[in-house]
């Protein structure tokens, strides 16, 4: 039986912010909307281009190189902000990953340059010239009360994340480095917004999250129906493996 909606994603900056295979994420929520019978639609907002809070159901940006974040940053402040936050409080989801993740928070500190951030999550993140922090990560998340589960992916992030006291970490480190390698801490959740460092890309080897984004947000009250996930439970076995978890 088909799943009712449509699936309306907003790429931001996809063609900048897109260095850590980031288009396999939004590959795979369309292909598990569309083995549904779930419609989906993606549109795309780049540098200078006007956002609709209304208009996706998820907004999603990801990674860049430091010139490239440096350019979106002062975007996202200037010209996406108030939508970004109007989206939020309406439940949409936004999810950033890597680069993306620190641009949501409320400033990136880029070396001896300060750069603003979107403020729709409580962190804080310094860019120095310590060690890159590189690896397979697994992380333990409770997204529903009660329902534990392992996020597994790679790492790679010169910035530390710190989260402001009442932030709420996205999970607790299984193995690897996390948001700053010291508090044991991955990720930041606030509500429907989702910062994480974890690409590889991160969906196609956690399956099980990407369906509850599209539950998320398109606001379902029932799970979705299963589906034959043999490879995508391999892929995730691989990568906790990986990550000795």
């Amino acid at each position: 039986m088909p799943e009712a909606g449509t699936l309306r994603i907003c790429a931001l900056y996809p063609d900048l912010m897109n260095i850590y295979a980031d288009r396999g994420n939004i590959l795979l929520l369309e292909r598990r909307c569309g083995w549904r019978g779930i419609g989906f639609e993606l549109s795309s907002a780049g540098l200078g281009d006007a956002l609709d809070p209304d208009a996706a159901d998820l907004y999603y940006i990801g990674g860049g190189q430091d010139r490239d974040q440096k350019l979106c940053a002062f975007d996202l402040s200037e010209v996406k902000r108030d939508a970004l936050h109007a989206a939020a409080a309406r439940g949409a989801v936004i999810l950033g990953v890597c680069g993306g993740y620190q641009l949501l928070g409320s400033a990136y500190q880029l070396r001896d340059e300060a750069l603003p951030g979107a403020g729709l999550l409580e962190i804080v993140t310094v860019r120095g010239d310590g060690t890159r922090l590189i690896g397979n990560v697994a992380i333990e998340v409770e997204l529903s009360p009660g329902d534990r589960r392992v996020l597994a992916g790679f790492e790679n992030h010169g910035g530390r994340t710190n989260l402001g006291p009442t932030a709420a970490p996205l999970g607790r480190v299984l193995s690897g480095h996390g948001n700053n390698g010291i508090d044991g801490y991955e990720g930041v959740r606030a509500g429907s917004v989702i910062g994480t460092y974890m690409h590889g890309p991160l969906l196609p080897k956690n399956a099980w999250f990407a369906d509850w984004l599209i539950e998320t947000a398109l606001g379902l009250e029932e799970p979705l129906a299963p589906l034959d996930d043999e490879l995508e439970a391999a892929a995730h076995a691989d990568a906790r493996r990986a990550a000795g978890v």
